[in-house]
């Protein structure tokens, strides 16, 4: 039986790496593996000479993504957060990290060219994300766009780019595909952060305006956590916008070069989402959408995406 090392070693096999390298990139795979599990089952579906980049890339976005969830103090989260920053500047100027996720974007950064400026405005977007103070909630979902693509659009222009794969249609459909999942994530992540600070943090102003949600209490305006009911509704008007940009991206499909499309797999977990919100009428709080993966049974999800990917599809 595999140890989870090997199994990530095994995973890298064909790479020509050191060995630092190879289980830096074998940390990588866990930790994808253990916390973006629809992720780490999308990338299994990439060529092999793909996995190495794409790992070290899901890896960062990993520790940028929990950084303030995983603290015990949001200073500490934003201090995190913080560090990436600079370790960002370190990997592209052949600067030693003692981190492995770092050790294995370097290593992937030099060999594939990948863009420093991806990198740095997925950290930046999530360090403006900290640094807002609770009761400053997003005015309009124009901004959670914004905030999606800078975070989940980036690294697939940067897993694309790692496989020499120069496509502005690719590209076009990776930046919506980005703000589907982004959005559809913060939607699911919806009763933990209500759980944390009482509020829905993650629900744009205008949109939490139209249907009922918003209590202003002097000069502070927030989205209590005990309307459920009334949150259905902007949920639904949330996932709406998020299944428009995944249609959109599958009316690119036919022109998407065929070695870009299993890059673009992560579509499926996105409509994975979508389906199960839409049968639990859009309550996040159903448990239902805490069940298998992404609230669909795990065979199905892994039968539905391998379904996919043998098709050329996403």
């Amino acid at each position: 039986m595999l140890t989870g090392q090997t199994k990530g070693q095994d995973l890298m096999n064909g790479a020509s790496t050191s060995t630092g390298i190879r289980s830096a990139l074998s940390y990588c795979v866990q930790q994808v593996r253990n916390y973006d599990y629809h992720h780490y089952l999308c990338l299994l579906c990439l060529p092999p000479n793909m996995r190495k980049a794409a790992f070290a890339l899901r890896a960062f976005n990993v520790e940028t993504s929990r950084a303030m969830d995983i603290a015990s103090d949001p200073k500490i989260g934003l201090m995190r957060l913080l560090w990436w920053q600079e370790a960002t500047d370190k990997i592209f100027t052949n600067k030693l990290i003692k981190h492995p996720t770092a050790q294995a974007l370097a290593a992937v950064t030099t060999e594939h060219k990948i863009s420093k400026s991806w990198l740095k405005r997925s950290v930046e977007a999530r360090i403006k994300d900290a640094q807002r103070e609770d009761s400053e909630i997003p005015q309009t979902i124009e901004e959670l766009e914004k905030y999606a693509e800078d975070t989940v659009s980036t690294i697939l222009y940067m897993t694309l780019q790692s496989g020499g794969i120069r496509s502005t249609i690719a590209d076009h459909a990776a930046s919506h595909i980005g703000k589907a999942s982004g959005l559809l994530l913060l939607l699911r992540s919806l009763p933990y952060h209500a759980s944390r600070d009482r509020m829905f943090s993650y629900i744009p102003a205008e949109v939490a305006e139209k249907h009922g949600l918003l209590v202003k209490d002097g000069g502070r305006v927030g989205i209590p956590a005990d309307s459920r009911e009334a949150l259905c509704g902007a949920v639904f008007e949330m996932a709406s916008v998020a299944n428009a940009h995944l249609k959109k991206a599958r009316e690119l499909a036919g022109t998407v070069p065929a070695e870009a499309r299993p890059v673009l797999l992560p579509a499926v977990p996105a409509q994975a989402i979508l389906d199960t919100l839409s049968r639990v009428q859009f309550d996040v709080f159903d448990p239902r959408l805490a069940k298998g993966i992404l609230g669909v049974p795990p065979l199905w999800f892994q039968l539905k995406l391998k379904w996919y990917s043998l098709r050329g599809k996403y």
